[in-house]
């Protein structure tokens, strides 16, 4: 592993402020990391779920966490593509946990996924995939 969760949390805060609002990072390793949502009022969507955009958000950030303790603290790797599943309603107002994982990183691409669970229960609500292409000069 290239960095520890402090030099991560800290990058995060310099470079990308707007990521705090997706979830906070609970653990890290080699290439993976875990986050969790503490869902409020604006996570939510009609008929009290949590919204798509904030479980892509979370999904999103997780993983490249995981990606940037492969390469790096690295800025400009940035999301080429974002698949998603929605699998099953999360509880609403129970907070939302990011299990993320990198599949393969090479050169130019990072690949992984990342489970989204309801805190508590072993389900996962949403499935991701998720590809970041990684600047040639790191």
């Amino acid at each position: 592993m290239r960095i520890t969760a402090g030099q991560l949390e800290e990058f995060l805060a310099e470079h990308f402020p707007q990521g705090a609002r997706y979830g906070t990072l609970e653990r890290l390793g080699d290439g993976w990391a875990d986050m969790k949502l503490e869902v409020g009022d604006e996570h939510l969507r009609p008929g009290g779920t949590v919204s798509g955009p904030a479980l892509m958000g979370l999904a999103d950030v997780a993983l490249y966490a995981a990606l940037l303790t492969r390469i790096g603290l690295v800025p400009l790797a940035v999301t080429t593509n974002l698949n998603i599943n929605f699998l099953r309603k999360p509880v609403a107002n129970c907070p939302v946990i990011a299990s993320a994982r990198m599949l393969r990183v090479g050169k130019a691409m990072g690949v992984g996924e990342v489970y989204l669970r309801s805190e508590g229960n072993d389900a996962p609500v949403a499935h991701a995939t998720i590809s970041y292409a990684i600047p040639a000069e790191r």
